[in-house]
């Protein structure tokens, strides 16, 4: 109960910073006085690993803003296969598409582990959008760079051979998480398998663990459990074969 407690505390003094609501893409672009109608519509909400947050098909009343955890997005291919769309952690918005266009939930997403998030529904955006017309381009700024993501992405899966499209994934999760200036040795700590991996890359296990072995020996990653090591101007040239 007292680490419930605590747990509630911690979540209520996090919606009171601005800096924490920022640290989120989608508002990264209001001012004070936004964030903090933002953090009292918002509500806190947890998930329990294997826990479904929504299905494909779900209508998209409400987001989330994920504190801490790791949900998967997934589509149910034919035949019964799961299609790994991408693994979504701290720091990330989920359910917002659907939240903004006012059409179903376009996947599936589950709690792989204990998640916790605040959870904003859509009559209180509309009314935070309707006082503070900043988040309409704070959205509309975030889509953007959400299409330009995804964009690069079917352009390694469509132009790039596998090695090239894990070094280019690598990369694209250390900017995540690091923003533009990625250290010169940058650890990280991949919390998928690589099955998922292999998903998310659109190959099979055995083809991506070959390819992690080519990045070790060009050294740019060093593997130990699971904390990789990685070297980000090795990863660029693997990126990029062909310059």
């Amino acid at each position: 109960m007292r680490a419930h407690a605590k747990g509630e505390r911690h979540m209520r003094d996090l919606a009171t910073r601005p800096g924490f609501w920022r640290s989120f893409d989608l508002f990264s672009g209001l001012d004070v006085t936004a964030l903090t109608a933002l953090s009292a519509h918002a509500r806190t909400y947890r998930w329990q690993p294997g826990e479904v947050l929504f299905q494909r098909g779900d209508p998209g009343d409400w987001m989330v803003a994920l504190v801490s955890g790791r949900v998967r997005l997934t589509l149910l291919a034919p035949g019964g296969r799961e299609l790994i769309l991408r693994h979504a952690a701290a720091g990330d918005t989920l359910g917002e598409f659907a939240l903004v266009d006012g059409e179903a939930r376009s996947a599936d997403a589950t709690a792989v582990i204990k998640t916790e998030g605040f959870i904003i529904d859509r009559p209180r955006f509309e009314a935070l959008a309707a006082a503070h017309p900043a988040l309409g381009l704070s959205v509309a700024r975030y889509f953007c760079r959400r299409l330009r993501d995804t964009t690069e992405q079917l352009e390694g899966i469509a132009l790039y051979q596998l090695e090239a499209r894990l070094a280019r994934f690598l990369l694209f999760t250390l900017r995540q998480l690091n923003g533009p200036e990625v250290p010169p040795s940058a650890v990280l700590r991949l919390e998928i398998s690589q099955g998922e991996l292999a998903a998310v890359l659109g190959a099979s296990r055995p083809k991506v663990n070959r390819a992690l072995q080519m990045l070790e020996a060009a050294g740019a990653i060093e593997r130990s459990g699971g904390v990789w090591v990685l070297d980000p101007v090795k990863l660029a040239a693997s990126a990029e074969p062909e310059a």
